[in-house]
């Protein structure tokens, strides 16, 4: 990288004084704020549709449309706060920051409600009780991953530590994964079967861990970057979306996150039936959960040398490619035992580990293509579009997810699945991944355009750009 992208984060400005570079504090810091969001948010993905099925015995397809329309609230929900958040001046926390400390506790209480069960009440309280109890779990997630997102790009406007950035916030997601996945199953589960009691018990135990992170992440962060003022009005929503439409970086990159986010979630809610059932070890979830963030932990230190010296798309790209190709030959070898599919696996999620490592730098990327583009600032809305897309990918996800487990067979009240049940969960778990996969990788490799060249001449003109 040349010398004039290595000085960025020195020539756009202080926030209140704060003169202390970025270094190891802040990417903590950041890192706390993914650990505080993944205890609900992996919980969630992984393990909220099972707790439905099982404990509140509603049926999965009905579970698949209680997540699509809360996702599709919650994407309106994400815009809606974006906005607000962009209209919105720094104090003397920062402009993001204090948002995480108001909203983070109302957001854990709302998780652990999720989780109460009440026995001995009719189906329709039960549904009731989810779709009310999610929907405000989901907006109020809103109120807190909207400003954490947005203030990746006021931290540093350096490509290279923004890609730090993005490293930490996907470790501490794994972190949170390797609690989730690994320690969840062994509380959450007795006897092979969802615990009503035990998932309460996790739920609160997730919460205070979660609640910690957040105040840590307030703690050590520092948002340093502010954009110059204009004389161009805020709050143009007409001129925020011609700029939008015209981003496409940012359109690519909702496409690419879209749809690699249906597969992720997918594979997560699919995951715990194909152990469950097909493999007869809900257990082994726990080696999953694992080695997740095992592979994270080993990819990690790789790549930032590798997004040095080939650029995050084409980092990212290949890491996808690579999944989609072993999960193409897990759906060809239906016979393997646990162990031996969870061997595979690992190098699948190794795969696409590196595309979550590096896309929330693709976000800030997106940020500061818009302000060129259109020389407004707008962090939140630009941040609150993607977020936005991720949340139509869970609800897409969530709604397929449920009506596919319930259109291959599977039956909540039966002892043992049918044999067709259990073929439509491996194909689900298997050859549906490695047909997503396959997507994301085409749309990085040929339509999303911030090659590494393109990223850092990005950079160092945006930073001319302010100091005209």
């Amino acid at each position: 990288m040349g010398q004039a992208a290595r000085k960025l984060t020195q020539e756009t400005g202080t926030t209140n004084g704060v003169n202390r570079k970025f270094g190891m504090r802040d990417k903590l810091g950041y890192l706390f704020g993914d650990f505080g969001n993944d205890f609900f948010f992996i919980l969630v993905a992984s393990f909220l549709m099972v707790y439905y099925t099982d404990v509140f015995h509603i049926n999965a397809a009905t579970v698949g449309t209680l997540f699509l329309v809360a996702r599709l609230w919650d994407a309106v929900a994400d815009i809606t706060w974006g906005r607000f958040i962009d209209t919105r001046k720094a104090g003397k926390n920062g402009k993001f920051k204090p948002w995480i400390f108001r909203m983070s506790f109302p957001l854990v209480i709302s998780g652990i409600l999720m989780f109460v069960h009440i026995p001995g009440m009719s189906n329709g309280f039960y549904l009731a009780y989810a779709f009310v109890s999610y929907i405000i779990w989901g907006t109020l997630y809103s109120t807190v991953n909207i400003p954490y997102g947005s203030m990746a790009s006021v931290i540093t406007s350096n490509p290279v530590e923004r890609t730090s950035l993005s490293t930490f916030r996907a470790l501490g997601g794994a972190m949170a994964g390797l609690i989730i996945n690994v320690v969840g199953p062994l509380i959450l589960f007795v006897d092979n079967k969802a615990d009503s009691d035990r998932f309460l018990m996790g739920a609160i135990i997730f919460g205070i861990l979660s609640i910690s992170c957040y105040m840590a992440c307030y703690k050590l962060s520092t948002e340093r970057i502010v954009a110059p003022e204009t004389d161009k009005p805020k709050g143009n929503l007409g001129q925020t979306v011609k700029g939008l439409m015209k981003n496409k970086p940012l359109i690519w990159l909702l496409a690419s996150a879209l749809i690699f986010l249906v597969c992720f979630m997918l594979t997560g809610a699919v995951n715990v039936y194909l152990f469950k059932d097909y493999f007869g070890t809900a257990a082994a979830l726990s080696i999953v959960g694992f080695i997740g963030t095992a592979t994270t932990f080993i990819a990690m230190p790789m790549v930032k040398p590798l997004v040095a010296r080939f650029g995050k798309k084409e980092v990212a790209a290949a890491g996808v490619l690579l999944a989609a190709v072993v999960y193409a030959i897990l759906y060809f070898l239906p016979n393997l035992s646990a162990t031996q599919f969870i061997s595979l696996l690992t190098v699948a999620m190794f795969g696409y580990g590196f595309f979550n490592l590096v896309v929330w730098a693709f976000v800030t990327d997106v940020i500061d293509y818009h302000e060129y583009l259109t020389g407004l600032r707008e962090d939140g809305t630009v941040y609150s579009i993607y977020s936005f897309a991720r949340k139509v990918g869970q609800a897409i996800a969530g709604g397929v997810g449920g009506f596919a487990i319930a259109a291959v067979g599977y039956d909540a009240t039966r002892e043992a699945q049918t044999q067709g049940a259990l073929d439509g969960i491996h194909a689900l778990a298997t050859l549906v991944p490695a047909v997503i996969l396959l997507i994301v990788f085409l749309i990085l490799t040929f339509l999303y355009p911030l090659n590494k060249k393109r990223t850092i001449q990005l950079a160092i003109d945006l930073a001319e750009k302010r100091k005209a």
